[in-house]
């Protein structure tokens, strides 16, 4: 079945070359074509253009279609998250407390909070009842513009857990719309029994669990927490080797606390993203310039934890590409709404509304390995979309920061 969008005010984030990224200071440049139609066959982009050049002809043999009259309102590429935890047991606002009352991060985290807890959570709730709670959690993301989203285990931190985490991120990639990558995370913290002998936990992962995950084809991507007071450069290397030999990409926590060597050891092994990056200079950009990687911030994160940001402008004036995820999770972003995150994005990153757009499209889609088929308004690719309101600009999308400003999604050609 067909479906014509017409009378679009302004088709953003057009890309004729479907390119794969968008890096320095092309990330400024927006294209759009205002007064626009786009078709969509079935799943895929199959045309767009100028209304005034639109006839029924370019409708092909289709004697019926579906008819969006999108008059007065914009068309954009649906939001792609590419670093979330959302299959998590519910919530850490005490620990939300403890912080306004001036603990930090890794002062929580040695008391048995943060991440332990949302794994004894984890463990006292059933398969089925964590993908309930998970999937209120897809419809919400969903409702905010969001076509793709990767998400990570890391909260088992046992096999069975880990493997249960991954178990329902299949059950989501298998009965939503939303294009899902699923990333193995078992190295998110170290469980208190092996508190004082961490290299043990390590080869627990390395032999137990990464060959179980494997066997089931559990996950797309191999992450690990590197960064201080969680896991150390020599066993991020163990970690990446081993998942790579199971033919697992790595994706890595990086340089979130400290300047860790998280980001040169996500360089070494061609790893999707590197992730956090408060803690970059000059020595982590260089690395990143000769590499694929794609350095993602997470401003939710940093605003809800009031930690630094990372140099965004920065890597952006060195040529590199960036892009912006949510890191939704009960405990340092509580939150995967990505408009929201362009708007952290442009007042606490100075990003241009240009810039964020790319950042949580194309190069967010790169940063979860699909921006061949998602991320970008291109011939070929996924109909992910979402319509506005009527609003005056694109650059409206991010400056309403408060303001529920979608008024339709479509996910695989479907209007939801």
């Amino acid at each position: 079945m067909k479906t014509l969008i017409k009378n679009i005010k302004e088709l953003v984030q057009v890309d004729d070359n479907a390119a794969l990224l968008v890096r320095g200071k092309d990330m400024a440049e927006l294209n759009t074509i205002k007064d626009a139609y786009l078709i969509i066959n079935d799943e895929l982009i199959e045309d767009y253009g100028k209304m005034s050049d639109f006839t029924e002809e370019k409708m092909g043999d289709c004697d019926e279609y579906n008819e969006i009259d999108a008059t007065g309102r914009m068309v954009f590429p649906s939001f792609c998250d590419s670093h979330t935890h959302l299959v998590y047991a519910g919530s850490r606002e005490i620990e939300y407390s403890d912080k306004i009352r001036g603990l930090s991060y890794e002062e929580i985290a040695k008391r048995g909070g943060g991440i332990l807890n949302s794994a004894k959570l984890l463990h006292e709730t059933s398969e089925d009842e964590l993908y309930e709670q998970s999937l209120e959690r897809v419809h919400e993301i969903i409702s905010q513009g969001t076509g793709a989203v990767e998400i990570k285990s890391g909260y088992g931190l046992n096999t069975e857990d880990e493997i249960k985490m991954l178990r329902v991120i299949k059950r989501l990639k298998e009965t939503t719309p939303l294009i899902i990558r699923s990333t193995f995370l078992g190295a998110h913290a170290v469980p208190q029994e092996y508190k004082g002998n961490q290299d043990e936990y390590v080869d627990v992962i390395i032999n137990e669990m990464i060959p179980q995950i494997a066997a089931e084809e559990l996950a797309d991507y191999i992450d690990v927490f590197c960064d201080k007071g969680f896991f150390t450069v020599e066993q991020t290397d163990r970690i990446l080797m081993a998942g790579m030999k199971y033919g697992m990409k790595a994706k890595i926590h990086a340089n979130e606390l400290a300047k860790s060597g998280g980001i040169q050891v996500g360089v070494k092994y061609d790893a999707l993203s590197v992730d956090h990056i408060e803690y970059t200079g000059d020595e982590e950009i260089e690395a990143l310039l000769n590499s694929d990687t794609m350095p993602t911030i997470l401003p939710g994160a940093a605003f809800f934890l009031n930690m630094p940001y990372a140099p965004a402008r920065k890597m952006m004036q060195s040529g590199l590409p960036v892009a912006i995820a949510s890191d939704f999770n009960p405990g340092s972003s509580p939150s995967g709404n990505m408009k929201l995150m362009m708007s952290f994005a442009c007042v606490n990153y100075k990003m241009l509304p240009e810039e964020a757009i790319h950042a949580t499209t194309i190069n967010s889609a790169y940063a979860m390995g699909i921006s061949d088929i998602a991320g970008s308004i291109s011939r070929g690719k996924i109909a992910n979309l979402f319509i506005t309101n009527e609003i005056p600009t694109y650059q409206y999308l991010p400056y309403a920061y408060g303001s529920e400003l979608i008024n339709m999604v479509i996910l695989k050609g479907e209007v939801l």
